[in-house]
């Protein structure tokens, strides 16, 4: 499956972790909203893509209605 997502404001605790709220859709065009906890970028990839990395992890964007609606007994 593949999918295209993009980093929300929206925090939410998972497990007592806590996780951002990525929104997106599959390739098929589904609608998903998705709850990260960590995301990586290899450490020995060039020093450049790991600054532009870092870079674009600090941009969100406001969720949508139905993220910022999302209930609270949904999150496992």
């Amino acid at each position: 499956m593949t999918m295209t997502l993009h980093s929300t404001d929206k925090l939410v605790t998972l497990n007592g972790v806590p996780a951002r709220v990525w929104e997106g859709e599959t390739a098929s065009g589904t609608a998903v909203i998705a709850m990260i906890t960590r995301v990586a970028v290899d450490r020995d990839a060039a020093p450049e893509r790991i600054a532009e990395f870092e870079r674009d992890l600090q941009e969100h964007r406001r969720p949508s209605v139905e993220a910022s609606a999302f209930p609270a007994r949904m999150v496992l």
